[in-house]
């Protein structure tokens, strides 16, 4: 029943007040002009049903983010990429319209966006979800707020706020205070890396990885396509 549930949305082409968006100064500075852009875009389900944007996946928005620029500005992106090899730096123009989906085993799938994993370490089991636009935003402004707390503003709490907001349940005890006792003071690293890695499978997300030739070396790889200020300001 939940308007995402259809797996689509209704997208709008960029106009001159999008243009507006983008060329926001103030917008830029504060770190909210692509999702201010996304929310003129979006227009609904596609079967007139409105969006929540706080209710999108990061996956979803970086799909979404990628079709605007398709439909504002075309699909060829020109990039420069630095040879990991040679430090060659070459130009190359990416066809964003090719990348597809990562692969995601759906069947672990359920409608309560709730998962579980062992710790290989420990053995304790989290449940955990894939976070939301809105949550997104909750871990941004936690972590800032415990930087502001700490002696130390050097300190980053980004992970452990990410954690937190992440995880909804330690061997299936959901007391925020359990859960938040076991990332600060339980949670070794190796359970913690096995953690992320088993994310890493469970999120959809758009496969932003490309096949690189060096023209210099001729050194053959896979790299993650960087975003430059071209991907909505392209040059005249």
């Amino acid at each position: 029943g939940h308007p995402l549930s259809s797996g689509k949305v209704e997208m709008k082409y960029m106009t001159a007040k999008e243009e507006d968006i983008l060329t926001s100064q103030n917008l830029i500075q504060k770190g909210v002009v692509i999702d201010m852009l996304l929310r003129s875009l979006i227009i609904s389900n596609g079967e007139g049903a409105a969006i929540n944007y706080d209710d999108l996946i990061l996956g979803d928005k970086n799909a979404i983010m990628i079709a605007s620029r398709i439909l504002g500005y075309g699909a060829d992106y020109p990039v420069e990429i630095t040879c990991p090899a040679c430090s060659h730096k070459n130009k190359e123009t990416v066809n964003l319209a090719e990348l597809k989906n990562k692969e995601i085993d759906y069947s672990n799938f359920n409608n309560k966006n709730s998962f579980d994993f062992e710790l290989p370490l420990c053995k304790k089991v989290l449940t955990f979800k894939i976070l939301s636009h809105s949550d997104e935003e909750q871990i941004a402004a936690t972590a800032k707020t415990m930087k502001k707390r700490s002696l130390s503003n050097l300190q980053s709490y980004e992970l452990t706020s990410r954690l937190k907001q992440m995880i909804i349940a330690v061997d299936g005890n959901e007391d925020k205070s359990v859960i938040n006792s076991f990332i600060e003071n339980e949670f070794i690293s190796r359970d913690s890396l096995a953690f992320r890695s088993h994310l890493d499978t469970v999120t959809p997300n758009v496969d932003m990885s490309v096949y690189f030739e060096c023209s210099a070396c001729q050194h053959e790889t896979v790299v993650d396509i960087p975003m430059t200020v071209e991907f909505f300001w392209p040059r005249v």
